[in-house]
């Protein structure tokens, strides 16, 4: 395994993180242990989960994930693992997460505890907001559109107040922002350093050979800002495995499950697709390697957050971690997204 420290902390975690939306749906608490098990058994100490997962999201399985890593996180040497979470941003979807969704203080405190029970802890390492509280294109939106009439009042000094009283309390060491915009960061370090307030240390967004929009800007701001990549969707949504090519739509895959998913299952990604496992056949590596191991590669790259409902999968995927690309296997990568840039916001 190989590690990175998150930045601006003393925080080592492994380059492969283990995802875990699947956990308490598509997977059982027992193969959610399993999946645990092995994880750790290769070197991996870095999960991360959400309040709202499993997904799809539903009012039922609400907060199965962190229930599943609890009764396993119960069994381990605590300073081990580095857990991360997420409180459930403002939606008209996710009302029976909580009446008051969204970042005031009593939410993000209310969210927490809930959290800290279901982990069987009482800290998480990282905690996150999933989603901002303002407009922002995400989940498959590709263009800022200004709303003038947008009812945001601008509450991230309050947000970050809140985050930095927990992390005085212990019951979380750092906080971090996913699905974010460059100006997002930005603003959230702003104020951090305004006020002398705990920084963000950590963006999760999602970030694939299918999706490669954090390096238009957020690249640069991660760098010079030291504000670390967990990247989600690397293998967006199972297609960069290649199981839905030459039309093939197999019976328990996500997209077959979920069917909302389906812009991952495009038309331009299906050809982009099919040049970049042409080009891991080429290389005698599998596509899923070739996916994972380009993410792996990131100097921006804290953790690489992968997913898998069978052992299989996940060995594959902690595998990429042994692979190293070429510079002129870069270059090819480079060409093929070329064609057909970013086709899976």
């Amino acid at each position: 395994m190989k590690y990175s420290n998150i930045p601006n902390t003393n925080i080592k975690v492994s380059k492969i993180c283990l995802g875990t939306m699947t956990f308490g749906q598509q997977n059982t608490e027992q193969e959610a242990h399993e999946q645990l098990n092995y994880a750790v058994e290769q070197g991996v100490n870095f999960i991360d989960t959400a309040e709202m997962y499993s997904v799809p999201p539903s009012k039922e399985t609400q907060g199965n994930s962190e229930k599943c890593i609890g009764s396993w996180l119960k069994h381990q040497k605590r300073e081990n693992i580095v857990v991360a979470s997420k409180v459930t941003g403002p939606s008209d979807f996710f009302g029976y997460v909580r009446d008051n969704l969204g970042f005031s203080k009593p939410a993000i405190l209310d969210a927490l505890d809930n959290s800290l029970q279901r982990l069987q802890t009482d800290y998480v390492d990282v905690y996150q907001l999933h989603w901002p509280d303002r407009n922002v294109p995400m989940f498959g939106q590709r263009n800022y559109k200004h709303n003038p009439n947008e009812q945001w009042e601008d509450n991230v000094n309050e947000v970050i107040e809140t985050l930095d009283g927990l992390v005085k309390q212990g019951k979380i060491r750092h906080y971090g922002v996913s699905n974010e915009s460059s100006w997002g960061v930005m603003h959230h370090l702003s104020k951090s350093t305004q006020h002398n307030l705990t920084r963000c240390k950590t963006i999760q967004n999602p970030y694939s050979l299918l999706n490669r929009l954090f390096e238009i800007n957020l690249a640069e701001v991660s760098m010079r800002e030291k504000v670390g990549l967990l990247a989600y969707s690397p293998l967006a949504f199972g297609v960069l495995t290649g199981k839905y090519l030459n039309g093939q739509l197999p019976e328990k895959s996500r997209i077959k499950l979920f069917p909302q998913y389906s812009r991952y299952n495009s038309e331009q990604c299906t050809f982009l697709t099919q040049k970049y496992s042409d080009l891991s056949t080429q290389l005698n590596i599998s596509l899923t390697q070739l996916s994972l191991a380009f993410i792996n590669h990131q100097p921006f790259l804290t953790g690489n957050i992968i997913g898998a409902t069978t052992l299989e999968q996940l060995k594959e995927n902690i595998g990429s971690i042994h692979v190293e690309l070429s510079e002129e296997t870069l270059l090819k990568i480079d060409e093929i997204q070329a064609l057909q840039p970013n086709p899976a916001p």
